[in-house]
């Protein structure tokens, strides 16, 4: 049974769709699990080829002191994608719409027994392993079914927990002869910081050290906000390699473009994690929100060629937020995720009409 899950029904989801008469949304069209209590069975038993499902929580971004508000994306991003019309491009029938994680009992737990600044943030990091646990079992049960993962909200600790779901579910599916993936991560950081105790900032780190992760490639990196003991630890690792943001843009050592494509040749050999944090594009709201970042067309443009071009094991998209605790706001950002989403799903399907043609 998956702890700390709600799992939708046809309802749910058509109370966040806006029906209009002659026109067909998305959420009229996507698929739910025909069995809240045996979603492994409902899964198995769909034609749907993506499980889209959501992690609204901001606990590893505390457990990294940074600003909470990525619990917030989610919902909006949720009702801005089932509202996307359904049409020759995307019909939505190809999507089962899961559902979401709710650890609200978490955070309430631990913002009534902390009561100093270090009891707080021990307390988070120590939760962070809660959520590693309950998301890892979803990928680990979506991913040897054969279905391919969509992962919306949370803090980029869950890059952990759905690499080695994946791994070791596409394994059990035979897709993989050992439990070991790469990833690609469009990322003004590394999170590849220490293995202190959990957080936002080192689930990649944590990936690679439990076995799971083979080779990182981080696309945008900020060289402002890398410590030195970090990249000398990239630097030395034949198994990682970046291309930072100022190699890009700055110093104009390869375009945008050639930087994916790279990242995409790197990482080939096996099932690639796609990860994309929101705090990469320009002045788009995350707890590390920048005036220095890529484009949303850029951003579109590294989810259609790494879907296109790789062999996704998974998509997440983290760190995004409408509403900071800081009490910054940016309605937008779920109708940008929907827009990465959708961008994802049909890449994937062309090139799956593309072999079958």
């Amino acid at each position: 049974m998956l702890t700390h899950f709600k799992c939708y029904t046809k309802k749910d989801v058509l109370e966040l769709t806006k029906i209009r008469r002659y026109e067909t949304k998305l959420g009229e069209r996507v698929q739910v699990v025909s069995s809240v209590s045996d979603i492994e069975a409902s899964l198995k038993s769909s034609n749907a080829k993506f499980v889209l499902f959501g992690i609204p929580e901001d606990i590893g971004v505390k457990a990294n002191n940074g600003v909470g508000g990525a619990d917030t994306c989610w919902l909006p991003f949720l009702q801005s994608f089932l509202n996307i019309q359904s049409n020759l491009f995307l019909d939505g029938s190809e999507i089962v719409v899961l559902g979401h994680f709710d650890f609200s009992d978490v955070v309430k737990l631990i913002e009534s027994n902390a009561h100093t600044d270090e009891e707080r943030l021990s307390a988070y990091r120590h939760a962070v392993t809660i959520v590693d646990a309950a998301v890892e079992q979803l990928m680990h049960l979506i991913t040897q079914n054969k279905k391919m993962p969509i992962a919306i909200g949370g803090g980029h600790n869950n890059a952990y927990p759905c690499i080695r779901g994946a791994a070791k579910g596409w394994h059990k599916a035979g897709v993989l002869e050992i439990a070991e993936i790469n990833a690609i991560n469009l990322d003004a950081h590394a999170d590849y910081r220490p293995l202190e105790g959990r957080h936002s900032g080192n689930g990649f780190r944590y990936a690679e050290e439990d076995g799971y992760l083979e080779k990182y490639c981080i696309i945008g990196l900020h060289e402002n906000y890398i410590t030195q003991n970090t990249w000398m630890d990239i630097v030395n690792n034949p198994f990682v390699d970046c291309i930072t943001y100022e190699d890009i843009f700055i110093h104009e050592k390869r375009n945008f473009m050639q930087a994916v494509a790279h990242a995409a040749g790197f990482t080939e050999e096996t099932l690639c994690g796609i990860e994309l944090d929101l705090d990469s594009i320009e002045h788009t709201l995350s707890s590390a929100t920048s005036p220095v970042g890529i484009s949303t067309q850029h951003a579109r443009q590294y989810i259609n060629y790494t879907a296109s071009t790789t062999r996704p094991a998974y998509l997440h998209i983290c760190e995004g937020a409408t509403q900071l605790n800081d009490g910054r706001t940016d309605i937008q950002t779920g109708k940008l995720i929907s827009y990465l989403v959708s961008d994802f799903v049909k890449a994937i399907l062309d090139v799956l009409n593309d072999v079958e043609d």
